[in-house]
């Protein structure tokens, strides 16, 4: 579907008062963002999704004046104004001649490459930074306004007003982005809490921990730089913005599980306390991380169905929302809970391809057999050792060693809590059993991947691998076909109790596979 002619229109250098050559489109489910090398521009979609409303001019030039008075209190030099957009005989501009016909929140533009999710995708956020970030909260609700009448949204009433909304706005995704059963369970999860902890949102209430927030604190509102900006608070609903402290912070918390940096939340958590001088959080903190990747998800869905949105980014947002769905659910099972993701299946049929694929989708650590094996053996990565079949760095000795210490790399991971994928054949079935008793110890969620291919694809891959440079694998045909005789499939399972699992046929496009697998991961 064609974007709005305005948009269109504003994509154009001649729209601009800086004629700038290079332009970029992004977009949330409320807002189109328009970048040039200096500025951006935020435009509000003519929506209404109940907790907003955007559907008059006017209503989107208030929203828009908000936005930039309640953002200067933590981005006093990035928020720059509100801009008219103009038409005069057919021509758009902004800051043009004419009527106004749109208005935009223009803000100064940001360094891409130290937006918070992009330095958490590369791992370059340090503990340093989380404390930086921890202490700017910290500073900014002890400054946050606060009187009876925002006090009121501390109410259990309140609360289930907004939890009610998120319940309700959902219905029409179930079986989309989040199972019956699910949804259920976080439906009668935060009902319960809510009735059963009263006199814990009594007390917050009572000792003043009800503010004028942010609102909407993540890392992709996250900027660290000369500074930290943390920009694009909740301006369109008070009841959102007008919220308990650990309702804010729960939002980065829960953000940071997310990105598979558990470590990196709980340092955030830990830093606030310490900056509060002692706010005791953790009696509801969970309760709120639930209810933001909650709100997440349900923000997601609302993408996913806009047809305005590129397709692939629709696709996106199915995922993320589903990811963001399971993680509600683990707040309300108990609290956050890493991940082993096992990758297996003989040579050749896509494994590592699969588990780099998935990686670099979701953030999860992947440990190969491949890199551990020559680490190991003490040669580089892609230095080759063709063998025979339980040979040289082969043998089921040192082949129990990689196995061995692939899981004690793991375990150190999940310890932190950061999931992780097991990329190997795990042919074996003490290897499978290894994975079973890592995920007890660790308190992991297990979930086995069984790749296969046809035999002639097999051998095709293998012979066009064989002629590139940089591939950690040793394997060849002569390797698989071995492989195949002592296999033995997860279906049925050799080990009890059987784990949750896919076997899946590799013969399809990386993005549809994985796309596949993540949809299975986390239904």
């Amino acid at each position: 579907m064609r974007l709005p002619h305005i948009v269109e229109e504003l994509l154009k250098p001649s729209a601009h008062p800086d004629a700038p050559q290079n332009i970029e489109l992004k977009q949330t489910h409320i807002s189109y963002l328009i970048f040039t090398p200096q500025f951006v521009y935020k435009i509000k979609k003519p929506v209404d999704f109940g907790f907003l409303d955007f559907t008059t001019l006017e209503k989107r030039r208030f929203f828009c004046e908000q936005e930039v008075v309640l953002n200067k209190r933590l981005c006093p030099d990035m928020y720059l104004g509100v801009v008219a957009i103009k038409e005069k005989n057919g021509i758009i501009k902004i800051q043009g001649s004419g009527e106004a016909i749109e208005y935009a929140v223009k803000m100064k533009k940001l360094p891409s490459e130290n937006m918070m999710d992009v330095m958490l995708k590369r791992g370059s956020v340090t503990d340093e930074m989380i404390v930086r970030m921890a202490k700017l909260v910290t500073d900014f609700h002890n400054m946050a306004d606060t009187n009876p009448y925002i006090s009121e949204f501390g109410k259990i009433t309140a609360i289930k007003k907004n939890t009610d909304e998120n319940f309700s706005q959902t219905l029409p995704i179930i079986g989309k982005t989040i199972s019956q059963e699910r949804y259920d369970r976080i439906k009668n999860y935060a009902e319960s809490f809510l009735q059963e902890h009263k006199k814990a949102f009594e007390n917050r209430i009572e000792n003043g921990f009800i503010k004028d927030c942010h609102g909407d604190i993540h890392s992709e509102d996250i900027c660290i730089t000369n500074g930290i900006y943390i920009f694009d608070c909740i301006e369109f609903n008070e009841r959102f913005r007008y919220s308990d402290t650990v309702s804010d912070i729960a939002f980065l918390a829960m953000d940071l599980d997310f990105f598979n940096c558990h470590n990196l939340s709980k340092r955030f958590i830990d830093a606030y306390i310490k900056a509060s001088k002692g706010d005791s959080v953790f009696e509801i903190l969970d309760f709120y991380k639930c209810y933001r990747a909650y709100v997440r998800g349900k923000v997601e869905g609302f993408k996913s169905q806009q047809k305005e949105v590129a397709e692939a980014e629709r696709e996106h947002a199915i995922i993320k929302a589903k990811r963001y769905f399971y993680l509600a659910d683990l707040y309300a099972a108990g609290g956050f809970r890493p991940v082993v993701l096992v990758v297996c299946g003989l040579a050749g049929t896509g494994k590592t391809t699969l588990a780099n694929a998935i990686g670099k989708e979701i953030g999860f650590k992947v440990i190969s057999s491949d890199i551990v094996r020559k680490e190991l053996a003490g040669i580089r990565p892609a230095e080759h050792r063709y063998d025979d079949f339980e040979k040289g760095i082969y043998t089921r000795d040192f082949t129990i060693k990689t196995y061995n210490e692939m899981m004690k790399k793991a375990e150190d991971f999940l310890r932190g809590g950061i999931s992780i994928i097991l990329d190997a054949t795990f042919m074996a079935d003490i290897f499978r059993e290894m994975t079973v008793k890592l995920a007890k110890d660790t308190n992991a969620d297990l979930y086995f991947i069984e790749c296969t291919l046809d035999d002639e694809i097999v051998k095709k891959r293998l012979d066009e691998r064989s002629k590139k440079e940089g591939v950690a694998s040793d394997a060849r045909w002569e390797i698989y076909l071995k492989q195949k005789e002592e296999y033995k499939s997860l279906q049925p399972s050799a080990f009890s109790p059987q784990p949750k699992a896919l076997i899946i046929d590799t013969d399809d496009e990386i993005d549809k596979i994985k796309s596949i697998v993540i949809d299975k991961v986390f239904e």
